[in-house]
């Protein structure tokens, strides 16, 4: 039998078809996970392979005034050591929006560093050898001679000197609109409030790792370990390394975590694909836990000073911050974006008539930061709703009270901040029933019951209290992604997306829309993600993105081809292909109908 009727096809009225989606399913990915069969980047090994060392900064800022490596290259196993010098035609790690700010650019890391080191964990030397712990042996013999400069620790401190003639102080960063001075000047109430939030970061699991190979045959660079965003991070290798795009492979295997630090570009996987190409071998780098503590992107770590204007009634007329943002010893690869999100996002969702925030964008003696874990949203957040817990103490209002008065309400939906700054990108809220979802919540909470409760408690004696919060999380955004599905002679799907897997289910939700769609058993996809020579773009995972995304894509082409397949069905059949169906697929020959 053709396979194009290898799906059960049956007439439309003798179904009832049950809607796959939101249905508890068996995921399909935890089988080899359990088994010990995953594969993680240090699982991943190629023949004659190196393995690579970083000996990294002890000091949090200094001038290099020399680097000996002498007594390490004497170590026999020892095959390499580079040091900036080696490597100079290297350009810094670029960052991966295309038009990000050419100010930003000297703040870039180099690949190794060259006259300075800006933080404690910046690499300086790598070491290539015969296996890990050669490596790591030679590690320890380098010697980095160095002049001790200046620290900044916090990024309110005075600003130094990044570089010759250059401040720490990367730029001055504004979001506006509306009357700010006219909003405070006609308010009733005035709350100022002092916060900071602390720097911290995400500890996946796994950690790091990096495979690099070199196929001299076809020219092709592959790097294995790949996780979050493949595509885009290759798309920055491609203009680093001057490489045309299908020269460049980037394949993801299972990721033991992400929490947005994981699938940045840093210097590491740079080094391993140079490495690669130039010394005619791959090249492994897995990631200690100390060297993740030190050299992982960090974040979070914001001074804000800010205040808000009320009229009588509670109604915010106007909100102003002024806050140092604490970027690290470099701009990495997402610029300025975590500044710039606290700034969009500071006003959530509430109706702010008029509002103006400064960030002063400073350069720091600690790891660089970068985004985790819903960057920005965090920090405006925690700023955001302190404020209204002060504001509620200093009115009398109730807490909740003054949240619902002042919530975005659906008619006014939808909803756009429109800043007055060129090229900011402006805050656009589609739909939703904020009242509506807050008073949902309360009562799902029971949050009478709890407050009565907890009062209670604090009447005999206990210290226990409650809080919450409302914030606005972006999803879905774009710009695209991409989907391709193929049936083969057996009936069994292959689902090939633009997207990655961090371990949030990828592979069996993509399953699900695709069996929704087509009307087949989910367990019979496999769904591959992460593979950048296998489809030619795609979003990754990060930011909410991949279900909407990478969901609607899959959607999109499930039922583009189920139309295929029920338009050759009823040329088979001699029948309307609107009679006809899909439904419960499970393999082998079709019944007749």
């Amino acid at each position: 039998m053709p396979r194009a009727q290898k799906f059960a096809i049956t007439y439309v009225m003798a179904t009832q078809k049950k809607d796959l989606l939101g249905q508890r399913l068996t995921r399909l990915e935890d089988p080899p996970l359990i088994a010990g069969q995953g594969n993680y980047a240090a699982d991943i090994n190629f023949p004659d392979q190196l393995h690579m060392r970083i000996v990294r900064s002890p000091y949090a800022h200094a001038k290099i005034t020399s680097i000996d490596t002498e007594e390490a290259a004497a170590i026999a196993g020892v095959v390499k050591i580079w040091t900036s010098e080696d490597i100079s035609d290297l350009p810094p790690i670029d960052f991966r929006a295309d038009k990000s700010s050419e100010e930003l650019k000297p703040f870039r890391q180099n690949v190794l560093a060259t006259e300075r080191v800006r933080y404690v964990g910046d690499p300086v030397v790598a070491i290539f050898a015969e296996d890990p712990y050669i490596a790591e042996d030679a590690a320890d013999l380098v010697v980095i001679n160095a002049e001790q400069l200046r620290v900044i620790a916090s990024a309110d401190d005075e600003p130094g000197e990044f570089d010759d003639g250059l401040s720490s102080e990367a730029g001055l960063l504004t979001h506006s609109y509306g009357d700010v001075d006219a909003a405070f000047a006609a308010a009733d109430t005035v709350i100022e409030l002092d916060l900071r939030t602390g720097r911290h970061s995400g500890v996946p699991m796994e950690t790091r790792g990096a495979i690099g190979v070199y196929d001299a045959d076809d020219d092709i660079l592959k790097l294995y370990g790949a996780a979050k965003v493949p595509h885009r991070n290759r798309d920055t290798l491609v203009r680093m390394l001057g490489r045309d795009d299908d020269k460049i492979e980037l394949h993801e295997g299972h990721t033991g975590g992400g929490f947005g630090i994981r699938g940045e570009l840093y210097p590491e996987d740079v080094l391993v694909l140079v490495a690669a190409m130039r010394l005619g071998r791959s090249v492994k780098w897995i990631e200690d836990r100390q060297e993740h503590m030190m050299a992982a992107n960090q974040g979070r770590n914001q001074h804000h000073m800010v205040k808000i204007a009320v009229d009588k009634n509670g109604m915010i007329l106007g909100m102003e911050d002024e806050f140092f943002h604490d970027q690290g010893g470099y701009v990495r690869t997402h610029g300025a974006n975590v500044p710039n999100r606290t700034m969009c996002m500071l006003t959530g969702a509430y109706n702010v008539p008029a509002y103006r925030a400064l960030c002063h964008f400073r350069l720091t003696n600690k790891t660089p930061a970068a985004t985790y874990r819903a960057p920005g949203r965090f920090e405006s957040t925690f700023v955001r709703e302190r404020l209204m817990d002060a504001l509620s103490v200093k009115l009398g209002i109730d807490r909740i009270e003054l949240r619902r008065r002042n919530l975005i309400t659906s008619d006014q939906m939808p909803f756009s901040l429109n800043f007055d700054e060129p090229g900011v990108e402006n805050m656009e809220i589609d739909n939703g029933d904020y009242p509506q979802l807050l008073d949902k919540a309360l009562t799902w909470l029971k949050w009478d019951e709890l407050e009565a409760d907890l009062e209670q408690r604090r009447a005999a004696g206990e210290m226990v209290g409650s809080g919450i919060g409302v914030f606005v999380e972006e999803s879905g955004k774009g710009p695209s992604d991409g989907a391709q599905i193929s049936v083969d002679e057996n009936g069994d799907i292959e689902v090939l997306t633009g997207g990655a897997s961090l371990g949030q289910g990828f592979e069996t939700t993509m399953a699900q829309i695709c069996a929704n769609a087509l009307g087949v058993d989910y367990q019979r996809i496999t769904v591959i993600h992460g593979q950048t020579n296998l489809i030619p773009y795609g979003i990754g995972a990060h930011a909410a993105r991949a279900t909407v995304m990478t969901g609607s894509a899959v959607n999109v082409t499930a039922l583009t081809l189920r139309t295929k397949a029920l338009d050759l069905a009823a040329e088979m059949l001699q029948m309307p292909a609107d009679t006809l169906d899909i439904v419960d697929h499970a393999g082998g020959d079709c019944p007749a109908q």
